[in-house]
């Protein structure tokens, strides 16, 4: 296992006030050469989706190649909005909240709309995988589907099937982070009064505001 720390932060949804105090808590140094990982989810349902997006694009302008920011479903869904694949999909989904705090800051940013084309399915290191909500058991990571890596609750969750590394993933929220043999779920539910979660994957160090 690499001596190098790895930080992931699960689901924001809009909870820009959480953000910026566990960014101010988690004592990340990228002077070190270590990572910061976010697990998709960073908009909707939340006061700040705006507010969410402009700080991570901050975040990794400044360190491009040690932040890595995921795609998560509701990220997918409002591509599918804006572009107008799926114009009504996302009402029930908290998309009314994303687009209000837009409308406070004036036109669309085009680096926000770059923002979401650009965010990636998931992220591998030497001991983890990263990915929003999880994996199809007994497919390999080069295989899995977007649709998978984005949705995936059940069948991922209640399978022991083991992906020889430790998938970490957020999407499913829980009271407390989900740490299981080869499972860390760390959506706890910012938006919905939780905590949000950051986990120092070296030492298995919880941080939550």
């Amino acid at each position: 296992m690499t001596d190098r720390r790895i930080f992931a932060v699960g689901d924001i949804h809009g909870c820009s006030s959480k953000l910026e105090s566990l960014l101010e808590k988690i004592d990340w140094r990228p002077e070190d050469q270590e990572e910061l990982i976010f697990l998709g989810d960073y908009i909707d349902r939340g006061p700040d989706s705006f507010g969410v997006v402009e700080r991570v694009i901050s975040v990794k302008n400044a360190h491009p190649d040690l932040v890595t920011t995921l795609k998560g479903n509701h990220e997918q869904m409002f591509i599918n909005f804006i572009t107008g694949v799926e114009p009504l999909s996302l009402r029930d989904n908290g998309v009314s909240h994303t687009m209000r705090s837009y409308d406070r800051n004036g036109p669309f940013p085009p680096e926000h709309f770059k923002f979401l084309l650009d965010l990636e399915l998931y992220h591998e290191t030497e001991d983890f995988i990263f990915v929003h909500a999880g994996l199809r058991p007994g497919v390999s990571l080069a295989r899995q589907s977007e649709a998978d890596c984005l949705w995936i609750r059940t069948d991922f969750l209640n399978s022991p099937y083991d992906f020889g590394k430790t998938v970490v993933f957020g999407h499913t929220p829980f009271r407390e982070p989900f740490l299981a043999p080869g499972r860390a779920g760390l959506d706890t539910g910012a938006v919905f009064g939780g905590a949000l979660t950051c986990m120092e994957l070296t030492s298995g160090r919880l941080i939550s505001v």
